[in-house]
C-alpha cells in the first residue's frame, strides 16, 4: 500500500479508484478493488481486496467491506432501465465476503442499510430494500426487492425473504426459513414457510427494553397468538387491555400496516 499524506488515504497500487470518487480520511482500499465514479466512502472505512463499489453509493464511517463484496451494482430487476438510483450504508457496518447490495429501481429511489449491521458472507440485499440498525444477516440469507427489516433483527443463514415483506424490530428468523408474510416485532419465526414459535424474550431483554414494557409486549403477544382471535379482533383487544407504551404502540402500528398478512403460530388457523 501507499500513503498519500495530502489525502491521508491508503490505496493499494493495484486498486482502480475513479478520479470522481470521494474518499474520506484514513480509508484503506485493498488490492484490485474497484471504486466507481460516483462513490463516497466515509472516514476510516476499509475496503478489502477485489471488492467492487459502483453506482451512486455512499458508505459511512468506520465500515469494513471484505473481499469480493459487490455494492451498488444495477438491480436484478427487469423493470430497471438505467435510471439514477442509490445505495446508502450507515456507519460501522460490516459486509463480509462476496455479499451483494444492489441499488434501487426507479429514478431517485434508494436501497438503504443502517448503522452497526453485520452482513455475513454471500448475503444479498436487493433493490429498494430498507435495513435498519444493528441488523445481523447470517451467511447466504437473502432479501428480495422492497423488503423492510427493522432494527435489531437477526436473520438465520440460508433464509429467503419474499419481496415487499416487512420484518419487525427485535425479531429473530430461524435458519433456512422461507419468509412470505410479515414477521411481527419481538417474535421468533422458523420454518418453510415460517411460523411463529415464540416471543424473542432474550432479544428484547438485551435491547434494554424496560421490564414494564417487556411485560406489556408479552401480554400483547399472547392476545395475538394464543386467543384464537382474528387479526382485527386481536388489535382491538390489545388496544383495550394492554397498557400503552412505545413498544406496544409500535407493535400495533406494525399489525395495522401488515399488507401481506403476518406469520401465524404453528398450531393456530390463519385468521389474517
Amino acid at each position: 500500500m501507499r500513503a498519500d499524506n495530502k489525502v491521508v488515504a491508503y490505496i493499494h497500487e493495484t486498486a482502480v479508484v475513479s478520479p470522481g470518487a470521494c474518499i474520506g480520511k484514513n480509508v484503506e482500499i485493498g488490492p484490485y478493488a474497484v471504486i466507481g465514479e460516483n462513490v463516497e466512502i466515509g472516514e476510516g472505512t476499509k475496503i478489502g481486496p477485489h471488492a467492487v463499489i459502483t453506482g451512486w453509493t455512499s458508505i459511512g464511517r468506520d465500515c469494513k467491506i471484505y473481499q469480493g463484496a459487490s455494492i451498488g451494482e444495477e438491480p436484478q430487476d427487469l423493470k430497471f432501465a438505467g435510471e439514477k438510483s442509490y445505495v446508502f450504508i450507515g456507519d460501522r457496518t460490516r459486509i463480509r465476503e462476496c455479499a451483494t447490495v444492489h441499488r434501487a429501481t426507479g429514478e431517485g429511489e434508494e436501497t438503504r442499510i443502517g448503522n452497526d449491521c453485520l452482513l455475513m458472507a454471500y448475503t444479498h440485499v436487493a433493490h429498494n430494500c430498507v435495513v435498519g440498525n444493528n441488523v445481523i444477516m447470517s451467511n447466504a440469507s437473502m432479501l428480495a426487492g422492497h423488503a423492510v427489516v427493522e432494527d435489531r433483527v437477526v436473520i438465520g443463514g440460508i433464509t429467503g425473504v419474499h419481496q415487499f415483506v416487512k420484518i419487525g424490530r427485535n425479531a429473530m428468523i430461524g435458519g433456512a426459513s422461507k419468509i412470505v408474510q410479515d414477521v411481527v416485532p419481538y417474535t421468533i419465526v422458523d420454518g418453510h414457510p415460517a411460523k411463529v414459535v415464540g416471543l424473542n424474550s432474550v432479544g428484547i431483554s438485551r435491547a434494554g427494553i424496560p421490564t414494564d414494557s417487556r411485560r406489556n409486549i408479552k401480554k400483547a403477544y399472547k392476545i395475538l397468538y394464543r386467543s384464537g382471535l382474528s387479526l382485527a379482533q386481536a388489535i382491538a383487544m390489545i388496544e383495550q387491555e394492554v397498557d400503552s407504551c412505545e413498544e406496544v404502540e409500535h407493535f400495533l402500528r406494525f399489525l395495522r400496516n401488515a399488507e401481506r398478512g403476518i406469520c401465524r403460530g404453528r398450531r393456530e388457523p390463519d385468521n389474517n
